[in-house]
């Protein structure tokens, strides 16, 4: 069934070019600076829409900027017009009044661009312009370009406000009905002032899309004048709209809705758009229009900035015609006549591209689509929330326990299902519909699977469709009565584009034989395609089948026919569907006798063309699974092969004894207790750790002393483990909690300490990586933590004492974290003094505490500088405690160097540098063995005299007079504005396309030696892992990126960079090339002074500016980024819980979206100072270049830091909170990074 329409001139012109939009409307009027009055007095202040009655004058300045640069299609100033947004003003009575106004003032200035008369005044100034470029008369302009254009005129509905799928009850305070009268309301007043089209756009919530398309047909019914519809949602940079609806979703739920152009506007500039518009342009049926921001908004000063200038958004829409096969393009907010411009002139006379004949048929939640046909096929439907098949969900309805019901439906979802079958009808309740608007209610945005209405009651039906947001499912109609519900359910299914299961039965009751339902299905489809103009996908037969447990011989062909009429539809009915009921095939069989004739008859209807299935997935034995024995039985009832089959099939099933569940075994069935804690803590299995443990215990002591423990790579038992380790002597509490204790030190160190060992080789070898590793200490926590209850508490059960610190003003401590974590699970008292500690403290507390050990960690070069400072103090008052030093600061040469102080003695205790915990803690366990730590203290001496050795004879070079670098000065244009800007409510979708993956996934989350196919897998995890989180940051919010950062006036001066006050800039005009002041500037406000290279080209950043003797003032910018506190309070919180798995990654992520975050302001700043996207670089403090940290003070006192982003710095000057960076931008095309290596830190490194 064909559209009709009264006025398709704009699909027309659709099907010869590509149309192009206006641009926008909304900060159009906003620049023109208007008042309360234009506005019609201070009630009105701000109303857009009413200006067309108030000061129309300023709405069509707006229209006619955008059509003298050769725009297409006018949007009406009607984004807000009706009842429910303009009752804010008092206006709701009104809104037929405004949207005819807007409508005719559009229409009349569309026709008066669409006239000759325009056309060749066009032409005129189109030579003209030519002639002043080229200095004679241009001949070469094509006559089509200004022969008559037609100009259209979208008439513009935008959101109501509300969002009738949400549960805030604010929000969702308005019925389905009352949204389509709503939108009914304003389109009449549109058609009625003669727009082409009605435009649906910047939609929100996909409820409200079907209730506003459904609202503008009825109001076409109304005036019977019949136009396009083009509807357009938004998405945010996450490809969603803002109740979790993606670009799939949309399609699949739209575009059978009796629409006529689909597509995106508004919320992103067209980057964001890019792989949504490529799913329509690939998979839409119809027309797509895209319509972007002018980039995405930066909230700056206050205000909103659109970045994205002329040139690369035409770029980009064109690209999206040409490579995407977009038909409609134009600007939204941001978007000026300049933008629109661009893109007209690109896309002159661009033919429209050919659309897909067929598309996808897909089902939608209210959040993705489902492919109705999956593959391998078939698609189950859950039948677990149907009040006739289910006990638990009837009593969970009738109890209107919607929790419960929400709880059945994500078991379902968790056992396979694709959709969920729902059946609210009940006897004892008469509320029928009330109960299915509920529970679709309580579903829609409880599980991401599509919803199956099932009900034979019209307003049951009705009110489903008219809750859920999604692409539903109808189950179902039939023939039984005649036509005459089936034709009232395919016209539901119409309007709200649902899919429909037909069965196979007619006036005659169900048929039987497979030609039977053939016929049947042929007027079904007759009916619902030719008359109701319903696709043949929409339909899917259920052929319907027939226990087979009563034995009646009328049956025992049902399974053959129903097999067969699935295969002759499928066959004569080319694009249907079919589905079945299976396990009424096996309706009064026992229990456990039904899955293996559930799964046998399925896999034999899907051979025969099956695309669905209602079924509970968790009750179907797998195929594969199945014996041969058990598959024969099953087929000779459902094919009738044997007269005695079901004899047969009962008689097996009397004497198999019925199983829960089939289950692959379990791989540590026939283990001992300690072989299963072993493999547990190898392969991260928390289950069970505790019983493992309780066994081992109280097990009989002669049992335990011959039991020997495996691992997968040898026997670790030694002849003194097998022989009994302990006594014997249950005569006193006191005896059996000694054998207790001696037990589990035992356990401790021959059982878990070597799991953890062979975790701790795997992860060494490269076999294992960092977040594995944590998983299995987590294993190892749950095993000690169970264990410690019968440890005895004395001397001996610990292997010593170890104080870690991260060292001063040093904020970073993951990896400290992580050596707490291996060393206290392996036998060490681990006393953790946190993040940034004093080096008195940390001495203070090793003598207190009488240490094994001190560990320290750094990750910065500058505050690893602390390492030694602690060495020699300890040297220097007499201590004798060893230190193990690690972090991404420092090396092992750096190690061997410091062992030697300052007053050129070895430190004599030793300083070991450990690349990671598990070295650390074989270093430990090397240092408190007496028999082994002399060699251990020897070998650090020999390496340390050798480096320091080698260290001398370098050090032994002349030095040479520093001189300047070779760089040449470049300085810039001065910046349209000087000064500070502040960007908060930054989105966290933006920041996150500029995550360096390699660096999250390689350096922050461990996976820098994985290669290969091994790379490949954890990749992929990763992949998931990365998009699960980046979700959560989004939906809780604890990333919230946000800047600050300004450009100053600057000049070097040898070694320093001055800093002047902007304010000062003022005097100062542009003189030829150069930027000359007219008088002396001011005294700098500040200076940084940075270090020179003693080597290569002596690099220093202050040689990248103009110098003070040239006469010139240059440019510097300074940004400060972070994204909160509540990364870090959500670090602390779980590390206080002990999951560290979960802190580690999530400290990966907030350290790298911070990276992200100064990233993308860095970005901005090139693009705002006219930077080539490439040029120059950005140095943070703390790093070679510019390590000195205690310039932060000076970047806070030239930058708002505290005052709007609530930072602080440390007294060591390090930014807070952690997850924050400072940095000073350069803009210099010769900008690099380099080392300067000057001071005794960096000799150290080397």
């Amino acid at each position: 069934m064909t559209r009709k329409y009264t006025n398709r001139r704009y699909l027309d012109a659709l099907e010869k070019k590509v149309l192009v939009f206006d641009g926008a409307m909304g900060t159009s009027l906003q620049n023109q600076n208007l008042t309360a009055e234009h506005f019609g007095g201070e009630q009105y202040n701000g109303c857009n829409d009413y200006l067309v009655i108030s000061y129309p004058e300023a709405v069509e300045k707006v229209h006619r900027s955008f059509l003298e640069v050769g725009v297409d299609v006018l949007e009406t100033d009607t984004f807000r017009s009706n009842r429910i947004t303009m009752a804010e003003y008092g206006l709701q009575d009104r809104v037929i009044e405004i949207n005819e106004t807007a409508a005719r003032l559009a229409r009349k200035l569309a026709d008066e661009f669409s006239t000759a008369k325009h056309a060749k005044s066009a032409k005129e100034n189109q030579n003209k312009n030519l002639s002043d470029l080229s200095g004679s008369e241009s001949s070469d302009l094509r006559p089509s370009t200004f022969d008559l254009q037609p100009r259209f005129v979208a008439g513009s509905i935008g959101p109501s406000g509300k969002l009738p799928s949400a549960n805030d009850p604010d929000l969702s305070n308005v019925t389905f009905d009352e949204l389509v009268d709503v939108f009914r309301e304003q389109a009449v007043g549109l058609i009625r002032g003669g727009v082409d089209v009605l435009l649906i756009e910047t939609s929100q919530d996909i409820l409200e899309v079907k209730a506003a398309i459904i609202g503008l047909h009825k109001a076409m019914d109304e005036t019977q004048v019949h136009l396009p519809i083009q509807a357009q949602v938004t998405l945010d940079t996450t490809g969603r709209m803002l109740l979790g609806t993606d670009i799939n979703a949309s399609l699949a739920i739209l575009e059978g809705m009796g629409i006529d152009v689909i597509g995106l506007n508004c919320s992103t500039g067209p980057e964001h758009m890019r792989e949504p518009i490529r799913i329509l342009g690939e998979n839409s049926t119809l027309p797509v229009s895209c319509i972007p921001n002018a980039g995405l908004p930066l909230n700056v000063d206050g205000q909103a900035v659109y970045p994205l200038e002329p040139e690369p958004f035409a770029n980009d829409l064109y690209e999206f015609v040409t490579k995407h096969h977009i038909s409609i393009v134009g600007g939204c907010c941001g978007t000026t006549p300049a933008h629109l411009k661009l893109l007209v002139d690109k896309l002159r006379d661009t033919p429209h591209a050919p659309r897909p004949l067929h598309s996808t048929p897909q089902l939608a939640s209210a959040m993705s689509a489902l492919s109705m046909r999956q593959e391998p096929p078939p698609t189950l439907l859950g039948e677990r929330c149907n009040a006739q098949g289910s006990r638990r969900f009837k009593r969970m309805l009738l109890e209107e326990d919607y929790d419960g019901i929400l709880g059945i439906a994500r078991e379902q979802v968790d056992g396979g299902a694709h959709a969920l079958d729902i059946s609210c009808a009940v006897t004892e309740r008469p509320d029928e519909a009330e109960l299915m608007r509920k529970v679709v209610k309580k579903l829609e945005m409880g599980v991401d699977v599509p919803l199956v209405i099932d009900s034979t009651e019209l307003d049951v039906l009705e009110i489903a469709l008219k809750t859920a947001p999604g692409r539903c499912l109808i189950n179902s109609t039939h023939l039984e009565a005649g036509r005459s519900k089936a034709d009232k359910v395919f016209a539901l299914a119409k309007q709200h584009n649902a899919a429909v299961i037909v069965l196979t039965i007619d006036e005659n009751g169900m048929a039987k034989t497979r030609e039977k339902k053939l016929e049947v299905a042929k007027r079904i489809y007759d009916i619902a395609v030719n008359d109701h103009g319903l696709k043949p996908e929409d339909l899917v037969y259920d052929t319907l089948t027939f226990t087979l447990a009563t034995g009646d011989q009328e049956f025992v062909e049902s399974a053959i026919e129903t097999i067969e009429g699935i295969r002759l539809i499928k066959q004569n009915l080319p694009g249907v569907m079919a589905s079945l009921g299976v396990s009424n095939l096996s309706f009064g069989f026992a229990q456990h006798a039904r899955p293996v004739l559930n799964s046998v008859m399925l896999y034999h209807c899907v051979q025969a063309g099956l695309d669905m299935a209602i079924v509970n997935p968790t009750h179907v034995t797998p195929y594969p699974d199945i014996s041969q024995e058990e598959k024969d039985l099953a087929e000779d009832l459902i094919f009738n092969r044997r007269a005695d089959a079901l004899q047969r099939y009962i008689e097996h099933y009397e004497n198999v004894t019925p199983t829960t569940e089939s289950a692959l075994a379990d791989p540590t069935a026939d283990m001992t207790p300690e072989q299963r804690l072993h493999w547990k803590i190898v392969h991260r299995k928390k289950d069970g750790v505790e019983a493992d443990i309780d066994e081992i215990i109280f097990r009989q002591v002669d049992t335990y002393a011959s039991t020997q423990v495996e691992s997968d790579n040898a026997s670790r038992l030694t002849d003194d483990v097998t022989r009994n380790p302990y006594p014997v002597s249950p005569a006193s509490p006191h005896s059996i909690r000694s054998t207790q204790h001696a037990i589990a030190v035992h356990t401790l160190n021959n059982v878990l300490l070597p799991a953890m060992k062979e975790v701790g080789d795997k992860f060494g070898a490269g076999e294992l990586i960092l977040p594995f590793v944590l998983q299995s200490a987590e294993v190892m926590k749950k095993t000690v933590a169970h264990l410690e209850n019968y440890l005895e508490k004395k001397e001996g059960v610990s292997k010593g004492k170890v104080v870690i610190a991260t060292v001063y003003g040093d904020v970073h401590d993951i990896g400290k974290n992580l050596v707490k974590t291996i060393l206290s699970n392996n036998g060490y008292d681990v006393i953790d003094l946190g993040k940034q500690v004093p080096a008195e403290t940390i001495i203070t507390k090793a003598v207190e505490a009488n240490a094994t050990a001190i560990g320290l960690s750094a990750l910065l070069v500058s505050t690893s500088k602390q390492m030694p400072l602690i060495v020699n103090e300890l040297h220097r008052r007499g201590h004798n405690i060893p230190v193990l030093i690690g972090g991404a600061a420092i090396n092992r040469r750096f190690g061997r160097r410091i062992l030697q102080t300052e007053s050129g003695n070895f430190y004599d205790s030793g300083v070991f540098y450990c690349k990671d915990a598990f070295e650390g803690l074989e270093t430990m366990d090397v240092l408190i063995d007496d028999k082994k730590r002399p060699d251990l203290l020897a070998k650090a001496r020999r390496e340390s005299e050798m480096e320091l050795g080698r260290a001398v004879a370098q050090s032994s070079v002349a030095n040479h007079q520093l001189q300047r670098s070779s760089i040449q000065p470049s300085p810039i244009q001065h910046p349209k504005k000087w000064g500070v800007r502040v960007v908060k409510d930054m989105p966290l979708e933006m920041v996150f396309k500029h995550l360096s993956l390699n660096e999250l996934y390689r350096l922050s989350w461990g996976a820098k030696n994985t290669h290969g196919a091994e790379w490949d897998k954890l990749k992929a995890e990763y992949d998931v892992r990365l998009d699960r989180m980046k979700r959560e940051a989004i939906r809780a919010g604890w990333l919230k990126p946000q800047a600050v950062y300004g450009y100053f006036p600057c000049q070097a001066d040898g070694d320093d960079l001055l800093i002047y006050d902007p304010q000062s800039i003022t005097n100062i005009v542009p003189v030829g090339d150069y930027q000359l002041p007219t008088t002396n500037l001011q005294s700098p406000i500040a200076r940084f002074t940075f270090p020179r290279q003693n080597f290569d080209d002596r690099l220093c950043l202050a040689d990248y500016f103009a110098p003070v003797a040239s006469g010139q003032v240059d440019v510097v910018a300074l940004q400060v980024v972070t994204v909160g506190h509540a990364a870090t309070e959500l670090i602390d919180r779980l590390n206080a819980q002990g999951d560290y798995t979960d802190s580690y990654f999530t400290h990966g992520l907030s350290v790298q979206t911070a990276e992200a975050t100064a990233d993308y302001i860095h970005t901005h700043i090139r693009r705002e100072l006219g930077l080539a996207a490439d040029q120059g670089k950005r140095y943070s403090w703390g790093y070679p270049a510019i390590p000195e940290l205690e310039d932060h003070r000076k970047v806070f006192e030239l930058l708002p830091v505290r005052q709007e982003l609530g930072m602080d710095l440390t007294s060591a000057c390090q930014l807070m909170p952690e997850q924050s960076t400072a940095a000073i931008v350069v803009h210099h095309k010769d900008a690099t990074y380099y080392n300067v290596g000057d001071s005794r830190i960096e000799q150290l490194m080397k």
